[in-house]
């Protein structure tokens, strides 16, 4: 029998997922867990979520709707397991384990923490330091080789590649080095024309639950020029990259009407729109099926994290042996 590699990423619950998510980790999800050859776990990373202003009120609310827009967008619990981050209290464990031999200076340089802080300056705490180290332990603790997310959490994979090496050195752990899984669309960027699609940068973004009406006004939002032609602006870039994406066998007509002076943005606007719903269309129609019956979501969620915590408990367990905590 062939060995199976073990799958790992998570999304954090900051909002119904995105257009970005769906192309950069959604996408690379839904293709490893029709592989045979692999066991996927994906999770709901609760208490990453929480490192970050929001409103506990709300909260299980914008958890179950990530569940609902996972499985709308074709996760299939007899295929992976979805479970939510902070029902496996293993995690936070292995955490302060993995956190014992990784130096503070190193968190501190991140790129990834100097954004936040840039973002939330009053908002800045140990749990966002150690993002990186619990993200280690959301990976390391199920053994994940594989782990499907956008291009821009390639600095915190390097983190759990060292903590893994270190670990390995140290005390003789097995832990794989894990890579990257890439999509085409790893990359997405905002509507704003500057950075990527972000959740917490608002009109960034499209919903995946987003109705026709609304992709199409958020597309014709995207700043152009009132002419065509001449050196693109960023806004322009943006448009084309969501083109080549979307309706890929168009593009070479459409920039030859912008170089020509003659193409009109609306018309390449809604052209994108318009895919960006067909694409969509089968996905909301899912998740309204999906969410009319509660007790089978309850119900995944209870069968991923049984299956996590069986395989949690027994990597803890292996670490505290090897670090003579044991």
């Amino acid at each position: 029998m062939t060995k199976k590699h073990r799958v790992f990423s998570g999304l954090r619950p900051t909002g119904n997922l995105h257009l970005g998510n769906y192309l950069g980790m959604v996408k690379g999800a839904l293709e490893l867990q029709n592989r045979a050859d692999f066991d996927c776990l994906y999770s709901i990373v609760d208490l990453h979520g929480i490192t970050t202003p929001y409103k506990s009120q709300n909260y299980q609310h914008q958890i179950k709707e990530v569940v609902l827009d996972l499985l709308g967008a074709g996760l299939n619990p007899k295929k992976c397991h979805l479970m939510i981050q902070s029902q496996v209290p293993e995690h936070t464990e292995l955490a302060y384990l993995l956190g014992t031999i990784y130096p503070v200076s190193r968190l501190e340089d991140l790129p990834t923490y100097k954004d936040k802080k840039a973002e939330n300056p009053n908002y800045v705490n140990i749990g966002l330091l150690y993002y990186p180290v619990l993200m280690a332990a959301d990976i390391l603790i199920y053994k994940a080789s594989l782990v499907p997310v956008g291009i821009d959490q390639e600095p915190h994979l390097e983190v759990t590649r060292e903590v893994a090496r270190k670990m390995n050195q140290l005390y003789g752990t097995d832990f794989p080095e894990p890579v990257r899984f890439a999509t085409k669309g790893e990359y997405i960027p905002s509507l704003t024309g500057t950075g990527k699609m972000a959740k917490t940068i608002e009109g960034s973004y499209i919903n995946l639950t987003d109705s026709k009406e609304e992709i199409r006004k958020k597309v014709r939002s995207i700043p152009t020029a009132t002419v065509s032609g001449g050196e693109m602006t960023p806004g322009v870039k943006t448009l084309f990259a969501f083109a080549e994406l979307f309706i890929p066998n168009e593009v070479k007509g459409f920039k030859k009407s912008y170089q020509d002076q003659s193409l009109q943005f609306v018309s390449l606007k809604d052209a994108i729109a318009e895919v960006i719903h067909k694409e969509l269309k089968p996905f909301q129609e899912r998740r309204k099926k999906i969410e009319a019956d509660p007790k089978y979501v309850d119900q995944v969620i209870k069968d991923g994290a049984a299956r996590a915590r069986k395989i949690a408990r027994e990597t803890v367990h292996e670490v505290k042996q090897k670090m003579g905590l044991l």
